[in-house]
């Protein structure tokens, strides 16, 4: 049976990479599989498509260049960054034809709502509107705590709380370079100016606070991870708690937080039986994101949710990332759940790979069987 080729689309500049740590793990992962797995980029494709200059690690660790053929599937791995070389990555999608494991996702705004529409996800989204002055004004006269979020973006960056104090308004939040921004105004017009700074330059949510605070003066939330499998079916691969720098605005790993195992978490504050409910309801929760975002969307292969567990326990859905992260495991040292976590993606378009493959033959025969 032939090897099959697995490429990675992704970012590329000379023979740096977006993610290269965990690219590096990929390939080895995807020879360890039995597939043949590089890097490429949108302008790494040539020959209409037929063949793609791809990038593997050579037997000292080195990138180098390779010709393929036309990769049996991809797994697209290009983030958003706010830059001409993604408005080009964007313009490939559209007309690219190869067998993709994932389709693009749409920006926050979009996916809340679609979600919203589905009435089984209702009980576990927060309020959100499109930030714009006026329901800037309705959401802080409804909730004591909100959340000023970027359409698009990752890492915490450009993410913005603001809670209602005795003192004021303060304001917390970190700027594209992830530094911590803090400040307390008195009234809500300056609140209004301050915030219509921070936004002027791309458009943003404003999003319910959650009382998450089980760690005092820290942003907890949980990461969640659910991908496809070698079958093609949906599957937890873990999940782990994740603790926020002290008064920081998110729990992001990269701004400074720390991963934490759930029940280890949890127990002490909710018990052992109130435990397992939550995780039940926060992996129904996942499975049903996974569904209705899949039924909208196309094809999908992994989600990356950030789940908010509030003081009484109660599950919310914060944000959905479809190119996640998977450092969670491995600061936790779940290392077996770390390993899923890198082959799981790869397992999923091989799966695919060989059932198109099985499809387009049986197809092709019952054409011929049909002519004659």
């Amino acid at each position: 049976m032939k090897r099959p080729t697995i490429g990675i689309l992704t970012w590329r500049e000379g023979k740096k990479f977006a993610e290269p740590a965990y690219f590096r793990r990929l390939l080895r992962a995807g020879q360890e599989l039995g597939s043949t797995v590089f890097l490429f980029s949108p302008k790494d494709v040539l020959a209409a498509g037929k063949q793609v200059r791809g990038f593997i690690l050579d037997s000292n660790g080195k990138w180098q260049a390779r010709i393929f053929e036309r990769p049996d599937a991809v797994f697209d791995r290009y983030r958003y960054t706010p830059t001409q070389a993604f408005k080009d990555y964007v313009a490939f999608r559209r007309t690219s034809n190869f067998l993709y494991a994932n389709n693009r996702l749409a920006n926050k705004w979009r996916v809340h709502e679609v979600l919203d529409r589905d009435t089984r996800m209702h009980r576990w989204l927060p309020e959100t509107l499109l930030y714009n002055r006026a329901n800037f004004v309705k959401m802080l006269g409804r909730h004591s705590y909100l959340y000023v979020k970027p359409l698009n973006g990752t890492g915490g960056r450009n993410i913005l709380c603001i809670e209602k104090t005795e003192q004021g308004y303060r304001l917390l939040g970190r700027d594209k370079q992830r530094a911590k921004i803090s400040t307390v105004l008195k009234q809500v017009d300056s609140v209004q100016r301050w915030v219509d700074n921070w936004t002027k330059k791309e458009k943003y949510i404003v999003q319910q606070g959650l009382r998450l605070q089980l760690v005092p003066k820290r942003a907890v939330d949980m990461r969640l991870l659910i991908q496809k499998d070698g079958q093609g079916d949906w599957k937890v691969t873990g999940h782990g708690m994740r603790v926020g720098g002290e008064r920081s605005a998110t729990s992001n790993l990269h701004g400074g937080g720390k991963a934490i195992a759930v029940p280890e978490f949890l127990r002490p504050r909710f018990g052992e039986a109130r435990t397992a409910e939550i995780v039940r309801d926060c992996e129904q929760l996942a499975y049903q994101t996974a569904e209705s975002l899949e039924n909208h969307f196309g094809r999908m292969v992994e989600f990356g949710l950030d789940i908010g567990i509030d003081v009484d326990g109660r599950a919310w859905l914060i944000e959905v990332n479809p190119k996640p992260a998977r450092e969670v495991f491995r600061e936790m040292g779940a290392l077996q759940q770390y390993k899923h976590a890198i082959t799981r993606p790869l397992e999923y378009a091989m799966y695919l790979a060989r059932t198109k493959g099985r499809e387009e033959k049986e197809s092709k025969y019952s054409k011929v069987a049909a002519r004659r």
